[in-house]
């Protein structure tokens, strides 16, 4: 049986698909994403969600903290592209941003294990899997 935790990080996931989809790098208006100031904001925005509600309740492991830092490196990367660069380039880096929160999500629910915080809230038990091994 799947940890309560799986339903989160699926969630998170989709918060951060959802923003990503919703930053538009053609016309950037910092008022209709999220009020933010620059596009600075962009890659915070995307993992807030994961960092709020994941990442302290699951065991440190390597290569969740290496899809999350490709997150924030994609998101970047979309961020700074410009109008110039062309519809195509920013379709591009949109979906490697996609593509990279995916990824993070599929890392949590392969790898992730429920540490004692994320017990303490009722997500799992200590030492569970996120989800169950088939």
């Amino acid at each position: 049986m799947d940890a309560k935790l799986a339903e989160i990080v699926r969630a998170a996931a989709a918060q951060a698909r959802r923003k990503a989809q919703a930053f538009n790098a053609q016309a950037f208006n910092a008022q209709a994403f999220d009020g933010t100031s620059s596009r600075d904001a962009l890659p915070w925005a995307v993992i807030e969600a994961f960092d709020a509600d994941v990442r302290g309740h699951v065991e440190r492991d390597r290569r969740i903290e290496e899809e999350r830092d490709r997150v924030l490196i994609t998101a970047v990367n979309f961020a700074e592209t410009r109008p110039e660069d062309g519809a195509e380039e920013i379709e591009a880096a949109r979906s490697a941003l996609i593509d990279a929160i995916d990824y993070l999500e599929q890392a949590v629910l392969r790898f992730g294990i429920v540490n004692r915080q994320g017990a303490k809230l009722g997500y799992g038990e200590a030492g569970q899997s996120v989800t169950a091994r088939r």
